[in-house]
């Protein structure tokens, strides 16, 4: 009796392994797997502007900073308790001008090394819904709760999201022509837009995506990993979902990440995974006594692994 669907994976051509440098950008989906990367110990760089979750402010991102176009003050502005900008998320926020606009420069001089650096980057689209600023025209990342009349809520066309990942595609290849692109579309459902505005968003942009990899198939470094179909169909039920019935809970996240594993990563990485695994087991561990021989003896047996993995992939760090 078959009680489940599952999903096809696509191995990818170019798997993750531990000389992999990977750059994460994208909605908050992004976080779960970014945060399993770096609990592993890979090389990873994720939202140095913080969560952004639709593709015009991914690509303004990239775009500032491959051309080095820094922030000035007057791009900032003040509200409630703090400084803001438009084109990133609350958690940026600073509460100073001079703070923020250090934090933003510092994003964009991040952001520029990792895209030249990657060797993978994963891009989670989160929505097609966009907030556009009346007084600026200007599509912005996030309103940081200024009242609603200040903005002008629109829905992108399936064309617009293909143009914004297309100059996304063509400013990295510029710099770098090597770096293997992961898209996933975010299974966290936005019901602020309504079930059918959810529904509307989420189909534009897996047929964005679609559209860009069938147009550009000469490119083999563009893959689309399905979380969202995953969690959709394979994940059938609330029970794999948080208390606000809206955002996938551990279990979900576990499960789509050993599916992100069996497709994105090498198999030549599993056993330095299960190492890496053991080790953070070890240095999560809380002794009832703590000055034994017996618990004296695990922390030189921890060492001694931590030191004999290091010898053979000194960016390790277990010390973070």
């Amino acid at each position: 009796m078959k009680l489940q669907t599952h999903i096809p994976l696509t191995p990818s051509p170019a798997p993750i392994g531990y000389d992999s440098r990977i750059l994460l950008l994208g909605s908050c989906f992004v976080s779960n797997m970014g945060r399993k990367l770096e609990y592993y110990k890979f090389r990873t760089v994720q939202n140095p502007f913080g969560i952004l979750y639709h593709p015009p402010a991914i690509e303004k991102l990239l775009a500032r900073a491959l051309q080095e176009d820094l922030y000035t003050k007057e791009e900032l502005f003040s509200y409630g308790e703090g400084w803001h900008c438009f084109d990133a998320h609350s958690e940026m926020s600073r509460g100073s001008a001079g703070e923020l606009l250090g934090e933003l420069n510092s994003g964009l001089k991040i952001t520029a090394e990792a895209v030249r650096d990657s060797t993978h980057i994963i891009l989670t689209l989160g929505t097609a819904w966009g907030y556009r600023l009346l007084s600026t025209a200007a599509l912005v990342a996030n309103c940081h709760k200024l009242p609603q009349r200040e903005f002008r809520k629109e829905l992108l066309s399936t064309e617009e999201i293909v143009n914004s990942l297309r100059k996304m595609l063509a400013d990295i290849r510029a710099v770098n022509k090597k770096a293997q692109f992961i898209f996933t579309i975010s299974p966290v459902r936005h019901l602020k837009d309504g079930f059918t505005g959810n529904q509307r968003s989420k189909a534009r942009l897996i047929n964005a995506v679609h559209d860009l990899i069938e147009r550009l198939a000469d490119d083999p470094g563009l893959i689309y990993f399905p979380a969202y179909e995953i969690l959709m169909d394979e994940l059938r039920d609330y029970r794999f979902y948080e208390a606000d019935l809206l955002h996938p809970n551990l279990l979900a996240v576990d499960y789509v990440w050993e599916k992100f594993r069996q497709a994105c990563i090498s198999a030549n990485a599993y056993p330095v995974m299960d190492t890496v695994a053991d080790i953070q087991k070890g240095l999560q561990h809380r002794p009832f006594r703590p000055d034994s021989a017996s618990y004296r003896e695990f922390r030189r047996e921890l060492q001694e692994k931590i030191t004999y993995l290091k010898e053979d992939y000194p960016h390790i760090d277990f010390e973070r």
